[in-house]
């Protein structure tokens, strides 16, 4: 047996409570599930570079490297909690247990502190299982734990001048809740070794714990045989308790959905969709909303950056940041929307920049529209906190924005290949025949991870051009999507 296979990490064991399938391909068969998602793969980064902030709270401590070498990983380990030195990343091996603990700190009569890091902004859940099944691991192993903590992001921390990890980071102990659930992951233990005895994947049904905590990586595997407008889109449907009960009726596509279901204004409207294949509209609602629209129309998106540990001053752990913004404006309803942009270039502060821009160019009257416009209210709200000298001119035109994703999210106008979303990246195509495929960056989250790789990190001049350029067509996609729109339904009504 391979060592993978004898035993279990701390991943997988978080993989196994939220589902055998997982497990099993995890240690079985990894070439089933498909690489972790950009999204995925930027929170390991993120907790990575938080984890090695927290280092510098413990002096002293001895970081055992990574490395492919497993067994001197282990070794290492060992010596260091043979001579009581803190220790970062030590290897504790029990039977068919292997964890790699954050920080492992000597403590009275032998035993020590068990200190998990993470770059949550508070404790959840899943973190006592986390941090339960290393306590198994090293009691099985002879160490002893006095007490157990979870260190994680101070979102009220806010940045002026050098990070300072003391108050960046809070510490909350978590010792009896911890504890409580060693007996439980000691039988999960027992289970998961059962299923990879197991010869093939055992068959898990879909449901909740495809996406919680974590959205699973074989979701759109497992996911496969659901038809193209299945039930699981059903909107706002919590917990899955709606679509759940249809699949168990064997009803999968939200067509053949019973007229004496239980359901939302908003899904009934969704199965009458599917139905027909055709948009449903109430144009009143609509025609409403365009009586709240005054030329000139300004339309405005920003990107933001947002990352746990804060690159500008006076900002805060998570606080989104605008780097960048597209403004169209419409004059009057059949004209051509002129375009002006602001890309940010450098590691300076950008905010008052495209505050200063901004109070130039949204002029004194007009209505701003926004898709999602609390977004955008409150990035400006967090900038005229610092940059005080703004925040008269955003008191008057705060009341002069207006919501575009109101009539999608009230379903005034949905169209069956939204799917049950009402984002403007299912919105646009369904309504316009416009999309964003093709596009080298083609979402928000690719921009912000994008614009903070190729402005806080080395990259090739030519890399970052490339990018900039990426960003430049996406922003200005979004708010031409918007003039789109409202021209689109202006023709409809």
């Amino acid at each position: 047996m391979k060592f993978s296979e004898l035993f279990l990490s701390k991943s997988k064991f978080i993989d196994g409570v939220q589902c055998e399938k997982l497990l099993w391909h995890r240690v079985k068969d990894r070439a089933a599930i498909p690489p972790p998602s950009a999204d995925t793969v930027a929170v390991f980064e993120q907790g990575r570079a938080v984890g090695e902030l927290a280092k510098g709270l413990f002096p002293g401590g001895v970081g055992i490297p990574w490395i492919y070498d497993i067994e001197r990983a282990i070794e290492q380990s060992t010596k260091a909690i043979e001579a009581r030195k803190t220790i970062f990343e030590a290897w504790i091996v029990s039977e068919f247990a292997c964890a790699k603990v954050d920080v492992l700190r000597p403590a009275d009569d032998g035993a020590w502190d068990l200190i998990e890091v993470k770059s949550t902004t508070e404790v959840k859940k899943e973190h006592y299982d986390d941090v339960a099944f290393q306590i198994h691991a090293c009691q099985d192993s002879g160490i002893k734990i006095r007490k157990c903590y979870l260190m994680h992001i101070n979102k009220t921390y806010e940045r002026d001048g050098k990070i300072d990890p003391a108050k960046l980071f809070t510490t909350k102990e978590i010792t009896a809740e911890a504890v409580e659930r060693v007996p439980d992951v000691r039988e999960e233990f027992q289970r998961m070794r059962k299923v990879l005895e197991l010869d093939q994947s055992p068959q898990v049904a879909i449901g909740q714990h495809c996406r919680s905590p974590y959205i699973c990586q074989m979701k759109e595997k497992c996911w496969d045989f659901l038809p193209k407008q299945n039930v699981f889109q059903l909107h706002y449907d919590r917990g899955f308790k709606t679509a759940l009960g249809l699949m168990e009726r064997n009803i999968l596509d939200i067509g053949d959905v019973p007229g004496d279901t239980k359901l939302t204004e908003f899904q009934k409207i969704q199965v009458n969709a599917a139905k027909s294949g055709k948009p449903i509209l109430n144009l009143d609602n609509i025609r409403t909303f365009f009586g709240r629209l005054k030329y000139p129309l300004y339309f405005l998106d920003f990107e933001t950056v947002a990352p746990a540990i804060p690159v500008y001053n006076h900002t805060r752990p998570y606080q989104q940041v605008p780097f960048q913004y597209s403004l169209h404006v419409l004059d009057k309803p059949d004209a051509k929307a002129r375009h002006t942009s602001w890309l940010a270039d450098g590691t300076d502060d950008p905010r008052e920049e495209i505050l200063r821009r901004l109070k130039q160019e949204l002029g004194d009257y007009g209505t701003i529209v926004a898709y999602n416009a609390p977004f955008e209210l409150r990035a400006l709200a967090e900038s005229v906190e610092t940059y005080s000298a703004y925040q008269s001119w955003f008191k008057k035109i705060e009341t002069r924005f207006v919501d575009l994703l109101e009539p999608f999210k009230n379903a005034w106008y949905y169209h069956p290949d939204q799917n049950g979303s009402a984002s403007q990246k299912a919105v646009l195509p369904a309504l316009t025949g416009r999309s964003y495929k093709g596009m080298e960056i083609a979402e928000g989250g690719m921009a912000s991870r994008e614009y903070y790789r190729v402005t806080f990190t080395a990259v090739p001049p030519e890399e970052r051009a490339r990018v900039r350029a990426a960003l430049e067509t996406y922003c200005c996609t979004d708010t031409q999507g918007m003039v789109d729109i409202i021209q689109t339904l202006e023709q409809i009504i």
